[in-house]
């Protein structure tokens, strides 16, 4: 359904993102002035790998799941889009078809910009060039910590730091302790094993392991980090 309004919430997230707000309040007006506001479900389907691409988008509220499928059927999560993200500009700009599947994780609104409206204001906009730069750069900083955390971290080291990066985007202070933070993103123990390339019942072995030493609390609705401290040390591997 659409909706052509942010909320005031929606409209926090976007202007706070570490990106958007390092940019000029004239270029800040004129991509807000020509984004437009899509609510979607749960599930919905938001881009398909393969097809052409025409918008620019910036995630709002909830999460965008971006994934694609293997040859023998496999589903692969690279990665959840969060509030004050944008994506999707790669295919903008370089006019080649969508490199993954996206779809909503949860109710989801993106604020989205059309193609010929992106370049209306990287005419206007000479700032926007370096702005995609340094967008990209720190795209690709955050893709080789990735590549080398896969090819030189143990698995409870990964999960930490996946766990870690979840309490930074998406941490609520529990109501009963204050001290302890809920991850608000709800994914099921094999979601969060795609994420890290391994299998559900390791993953599941691993979060076992950190409630019996009291470092994360598993609920029904979600995981309860019971101590960030701790959490961080498992982060790091001693040599």
């Amino acid at each position: 359904m659409d909706d052509p309004i942010l909320t005031i919430q929606e409209r926090e997230a976007i202007n706070s993102g570490r990106w958007f707000s390092s940019l000029s309040p004239s270029l800040r007006h004129d991509i807000l002035r020509y984004a437009y506001v899509m609510r979607f479900k749960d599930g919905e389907l938001i881009a398909t790998r393969g097809e052409p691409s025409d918008t620019w988008f910036a995630c709002a509220k909830g999460a965008v799941r971006v994934s694609s499928v293997t040859s023998a059927g496999k589903q692969v999560t690279f990665t959840y889009v969060e509030p004050g993200i944008w994506f999707g500009d790669v295919a903008i700009i370089d006019g080649d078809r969508c490199t993954h599947d996206a779809f909503a994780h949860g109710n989801t609104t993106l604020l989205n910009v059309a193609r010929h409206d992106f370049q209306k204001i990287l005419d206007a906009h000479s700032e926007l060039y370096q702005a995609m730069l340094r967008l990209n750069a720190r795209r690709v900083r955050l893709l080789f910590g990735l590549v080398e955390d896969l090819n030189s971290l143990p698995l409870r080291a990964r999960l930490a730091k996946q766990l870690v990066n979840l309490v930074r985007s998406y941490g609520v202070a529990s109501l009963a302790n204050g001290a302890e933070m809920r991850i608000s993103l709800h994914l099921a123990q094999e979601e969060l094993a795609q994420l890290l390339g391994a299998s559900r019942q390791r993953v599941n072995q691993e979060l076992k392991s950190m409630e019996r030493e009291e470092v994360i609390r598993i609920e029904p609705g979600g995981l309860i980090v019971r101590n960030r401290d701790a959490l961080m040390r498992l982060t790091i591997v001693e040599n």
